[in-house]
């Protein structure tokens, strides 16, 4: 068969689905350099210093407790310290550190009517060059709605703190926080809203036959490895659907994203939710529909219940106050660590999926 283009999709009836990469196509371009990626992960409320900070230096380093999760990727590691974002260090310890994260500028305090970053952020400045060779220049991803409205106590709009992606100034992007709107995307959907096709049929199902098609054209490793991604993806479909309730699943392909039309159910469970979005980002970075992600674990301040760790009881930036009480830093330490977890899983996942001569 002929070589097969990077950008090849299967096609169905109202949707379309990237492919991962396939042996068949380094034929078309042998010398091609694999994709460099950039996916930015932020987490709330700070870290406990002393139990983050591994010990040593260069490549003979000891990781942290908190950062223990990642041991066995501590080869592919490089961990940074003593970086200082110089713009952030005045305002608030929240809003201005969470706006500034990745523009490394300082905010406009405001209460919200003309905000301003005063820069735009890194992700978005790589968008810019590696955008044009995608379908989707980056994605910018989260798991709680914009907080809005004031925090009386500093004096900075909430908004500051829903967003670390700037694509201008005075423009923070929007994030998608319902992972299956994200998987929509992912598919291409393009099947109108009130279109007379089954609304329980899953959108994978509607890229089968292509599939199948050119399945016959491909080598055996190639088979093998078209085979486990579509399990992977019907997976996902699958876990998306069990996330609401059967009463909440309303949700239809758009031709295109709609706020108005966002599908109203949201997985209930916070743990669940965030691997449902990093799951996505992996899915989006296989199939190269993008090469810049970002990711907010939850806004500035939040106070996420993280009762759901073993030995945490109590919500997240409660503890991060903890004014040196022994149990409070346990407790706090423990809540980074699941962060890391979290990493450690996205790192895990991209390494086990296949891309020429390595993996994504």
């Amino acid at each position: 068969m002929n070589p097969l283009s990077r950008r090849t999709l299967l096609r169905g009836t109202g949707a379309a689905l990237a492919l991962p990469w396939l042996e068949a196509m380094a034929a078309k371009g042998p010398a091609a350099k694999a994709p460099v990626r950039m996916a930015v992960l932020y987490m709330p409320n700070g870290v406990h210093p002393d139990m983050w900070t591994p010990a040593g230096v260069g490549r003979e380093f000891t990781l942290s407790p908190t950062l223990a999760p990642l041991e066995p990727l501590k080869k592919e590691l490089i961990v940074a310290t003593n970086l200082w974002n110089q713009a952030a260090k005045g305002g608030d310890g929240h809003y201005v550190k969470t706006s500034g994260f990745l523009t490394c500028t300082t905010v406009t305090k405001t209460l919200g009517v003309d905000i301003n970053c005063n820069g735009v952020s890194m992700d978005q400045v790589a968008a810019q060059r590696s955008g044009q060779q995608t379908p989707f220049a980056s994605f910018e991803l989260g798991v709680n709605p914009v907080t809005t409205g004031v925090d009386r106590n500093v004096g900075y709009t909430r908004v500051y703190g829903s967003h670390i992606a700037w694509s201008g100034h005075t423009n923070p992007l929007a994030r998608e926080i319902n992972p299956q709107s994200v998987f929509e995307r992912l598919m291409r959907a393009t099947r109108p809203a009130g279109s007379s096709a089954k609304s329980d049929v899953q959108l994978l199902d509607l890229v089968l036959d292509d599939a199948k098609q050119l399945r016959t054209q491909l080598g055996r490793a190639d088979q093998v490895r078209m085979d486990e991604y579509l399990s992977v993806v019907r997976s996902l479909e699958d876990r998306l659907q069990r996330s609401t309730s059967p009463a909440q699943r309303t949700w239809k392909p758009r031709v295109a994203l709609d706020p108005a039309q966002k599908p109203e159910a949201q997985p209930k469970d916070y743990a669940d939710h965030v691997r449902l979005m990093l799951d996505m980002m992996a899915l989006a970075f296989q199939t190269d529909s993008t090469r810049i992600a970002t990711f907010m674990f939850s806004n500035a301040v939040s106070n996420q219940n993280f009762s759901f760790v073993d030995g945490v009881k109590g919500g997240h930036h409660s503890i991060s106050h903890h004014m040196d009480n022994p149990d409070q830093m346990r407790q706090y330490q423990l809540i980074n660590k699941w962060h890391i977890e979290q990493y450690a899983y996205l790192l895990n996942k991209l390494a086990s999926m296949p891309e020429g001569e390595s993996n994504v």
